[in-house]
C-alpha cells in the first residue's frame, strides 16, 4: 500500500517510529515532514498528507500533531480527504469500514506509542464495506463538499 505520513514538531518522534514500521511492513512510504522537532505549523503537514491521498498519490495517509484536533480540521479542508482524529482501534477500523476514512490523525501528546501503533494497524487493515447504507451516507458527505465548493 502507498502511505503518506506527516507530522508537526509534536508528532515528529512518533512519525519517525511509525514511518520505519510501515517501511518494514513493506509499504511504500512518502514522508512529507517535518524532519525535526523544531516548531512548525500543523496545517502544513496535514495539507500535504490530505492532498497526496485526495490526488491519488497515496492510498492512505497518517498525520500526527499534539492533540490530533488541529491536523484533523486542516486535513478535512482538502476536497476528497476524509480525515478523523482517532483514539481507539474500533474507531480506526470502523472509520474506514463505514465512513471511507482515508486519513488517520493521531495526537502524539494524547496517545502512547503502542496505542498509536495499534490504531495504525487497525486503520491499514480495514477496507470500506460496499454496503448500500454506507455508500448512501458517503455520497451525502461528498455532496456537502460539492455544494460548498460551488460557492
Amino acid at each position: 500500500m502507498r502511505i503518506v505520513i506527516g507530522a508537526d514538531h509534536a508528532g515528529f518522534g512518533y512519525k519517525e517510529i511509525l514511518r520505519q514500521e510501515l517501511a518494514a511492513m513493506g509499504h511504500e512510504v512518502e514522508d512529507v515532514g517535518t524532519h525535526s522537532d523544531a516548531s512548525v505549523d500543523y496545517p502544513d503537514s496535514a495539507r500535504a498528507v490530505a492532498e497526496a491521498v485526495a490526488q491519488g498519490r497515496a492510498d492512505r495517509g497518517i498525520v500526527l500533531c499534539g492533540s490530533g484536533i488541529g491536523a484533523s480540521i486542516a486535513a478535512n479542508k482538502v476536497p476528497g480527504a476524509l480525515a478523523a482524529n482517532v483514539e481507539n482501534a474500533y474507531a480506526a477500523r470502523q472509520g474506514v469500514e463505514h465512513d471511507a476514512m482515508n486519513v488517520l490523525v493521531m495526537g502524539a501528546r494524547t496517545l502512547g506509542i503502542e496505542v498509536a501503533r495499534d490504531l495504525m494497524h487497525a486503520f491499514l487493515g480495514a477496507q470500506f464495506v460496499e454496503d448500500e447504507r454506507f455508500i448512501r451516507r458517503l455520497n451525502k458527505v461528498r455532496q456537502i463538499e460539492t455544494d460548498y465548493q460551488k460557492n
